[in-house]
């Protein structure tokens, strides 16, 4: 097709909080792009949310991370926290199933920020693109705050 004809995608932030650049992340998992690329989010909110429409394809049984199946074949991570799956699910509630088709915005996970923070977990929350070789552009606003489900922290195309 037609190059001019690409669409401009945007991901809307899963959590509110402060925009960082993953490799400000502190886990070289993320920091160093092993399992995407995108950005991190210093969360202040305690319900996740998806960050763009399509179909949650999995959620992990600690319900610390999710992926999502975007229309245009992207794939998304969202991973709640830094080393949070050694809480073994302590501190987050599934608000929907795997399988489930949801628009940008709806609740996804719901977070205890007190028990996770006392258990003294990060809340860094990276928000990835885990099939980004499939993207013709990926551009990322950091050093912003952003409210879950509002603002765009990701613009891609595809190629």
């Amino acid at each position: 097709m037609f190059g001019f004809l690409k669409k401009e995608f945007k991901l809307v932030a899963p959590v509110s909080g402060k925009v960082i650049d993953l490799s400000e992340v502190p886990d070289p998992v993320f920091s160093q792009k092993m399992a995407g690329d995108g950005v991190g989010i210093d969360s202040t909110s305690d319900v996740v949310v998806a960050p763009a429409d399509g179909v949650i394809s999995i959620i992990f049984k600690t319900n610390h991370a999710f992926g999502m199946l975007l229309n245009n074949g992207v794939e998304l991570l969202v991973h709640i926290g830094i080393d949070t799956v050694e809480l073994d699910g302590a501190g987050f509630e599934r608000l929907i199933q795997e399988g489930s088709k949801v628009k940008a915005g709806m609740p996804v996970i719901k977070i205890d920020r007190n028990l996770i923070k006392d258990k003294g977990y990060s809340l860094i929350t990276p928000v990835l693109i885990t099939n980004p070789d499939n993207l013709k552009e990926l551009k990322y606003d950091i050093d912003m705050l952003v409210q879950a489900g509002k603002e765009a922290v990701v613009t891609y195309k595809t190629k």
